[in-house]
């Protein structure tokens, strides 16, 4: 893996990967580790997270279950080198990041075992199953990614693990295209996307080392960048703001610069990946990274406006106005996030995803001013853009949660209402 692409998995998250690989294969604990030559109890304690600084013990774990090894925050070496220097160098990031995942319970697998399983590197396509042409697998991967921008999660987790393995059966053909690569890694990248807004933060670890696995085989700087994008989301969504961070700069060190000579396509997935930044310090207090990051999009921005809803990155001067609200938000600053949302509710935002972010992102706002009627109107609004987006979300369910627990005079029994619709608990 690139300089650019490495960042720190912590030792809860390698647990979450190792016993999706074990479910999706339909093998024990007792039967995995009588193969590996351990107790059973050895491995019991590496699904919850204990032990996983051994790097050989890692190793032979991930060739068990067929694992990739980016998944678990190794590097692939070629000939049998020996990889101990520089994975224990690797490793020592567990320690910056791994503390506090360690003491945080496990999220519930939300994901169908369908998908789990088509995220495995075993995973084919069934043999009587037609090898698809490129243009085929184009036309799907865009179907997926309308979906995603739609917020059509249960539609778009169905039409998953079919592609993944069409494009997998593709690759195994012909091992060396490095579109198929590319569009492998896009695939892999909207799975991640959408598993971080259902939650399911264990099954995208498992998806984003694939997504960037193939990105660094395609060779291709636009879907790397789009790559490097959803691992920092997926960071950040852990509160692993300073990797995240850290991340996304080094990567615009080795693809930034000459705006006026890249491609749009280029640009857009480019300045995406600022974004991603922007959250990151934001969601971690950091200020001065947000404005620094805020104004590169800017000056990124000037050279594309790419707003449509198929589009593979959609980056324009607009979505770098969202980021403002939503970074203002993140940062407390509800009164500077309100007043940077007015603009943007009269503006034209193709995509229902971005719709229903901007009036989150307004609900928020209000929720840190007290507003909270305001907050649920906001949130109503949210639901008519992207109705799966609102209800599916877990992060959604925490606000609603919290603007109920406000309102202890039950002077908004509507919200009340709205919460149970939402499954939350009282």
């Amino acid at each position: 893996m690139s300089e650019a692409a490495r960042a720190p998995i912590d030792a809860r998250q390698i647990g979450s990967v190792i016993r999706l690989a074990r479910r999706a294969a339909g093998r024990s604990q007792e039967d995995v580790a009588s193969a590996l030559g351990y107790h059973q109890s050895k491995l019991s304690r590496l699904e919850r997270g204990i032990g996983t600084d051994d790097v050989r013990v890692l190793r032979a774990v991930a060739a068990e279950l067929d694992i990739p090894l980016e998944s678990l925050g190794l590097t692939a070496f070629p000939n049998g080198a020996d990889t101990r220097t520089d994975d224990d160098m690797y490793r020592r990031g567990f320690v910056a990041v791994g503390v506090a995942a360690l003491a945080t319970p496990a999220r519930t697998l939300t994901t169908g075992l369908a998908l789990v399983q088509a995220l495995l590197p075993t995973t084919t396509a069934p043999p009587d199953r037609q090898l698809l042409t490129k243009d085929t697998l184009r036309h799907e991967l865009a179907k997926a990614r309308r979906y995603l921008y739609s917020c059509r999660y249960t539609e778009l987790e169905a039409l998953l693990p079919a592609l993944l393995a069409d494009l997998r059966r593709a690759q195994h053909e012909a091992p060396n295209d490095l579109t198929l690569a590319g569009l492998s890694a896009t695939a892999y990248q909207t799975t991640v996307s959408m598993l971080i807004k259902l939650g399911d933060t264990g099954t995208a670890w498992l998806a984003v080392g694939r997504a960037m696995s193939e990105a660094e085989r395609s060779g291709n700087p636009t879907v790397l960048a789009s790559s490097v994008r959803v691992q920092t989301h997926l960071m950040a969504r852990e509160r692993h703001h300073a990797p995240a961070v850290t991340m996304v700069r080094h990567t615009a060190d080795q693809l930034g610069g000459n705006y006026d000579q890249r491609e749009p396509g280029d640009l857009a997935a480019f300045g995406l990946m600022l974004l991603r930044g922007v959250t990151a310090a934001s969601t971690g207090g950091d200020r001065s990274t947000t404005a620094e990051l805020l104004k590169q999009a800017d000056e990124v921005a000037r050279y594309v406006d790419r707003d449509r809803p198929d589009a593979w990155a959609n980056f324009s001067p607009t979505n770098v106005a969202l980021h403002r609200v939503s970074a203002a938000v993140a940062l407390g600053d509800a009164g500077a996030a309100v007043e940077a949302a007015r603009p943007l509710l009269r503006r034209r935002i193709p995509a229902p995803e971005r719709q229903a972010a901007l009036w989150v992102d307004l609900a928020r706002a209000f929720n840190q001013q007290g507003r909270l009627s305001e907050g649920y109107r906001a949130l109503r609004i949210a639901e008519r853009h992207a109705a799966e987006d609102i209800r599916r979300r877990p992060d959604i369910r925490e606000l609603v949660a919290d603007m109920t627990a406000r309102d202890r005079r039950g002077a908004l029994p509507e919200l009340r209402q709205f919460s149970r619709e939402l499954g939350v608990r009282p």
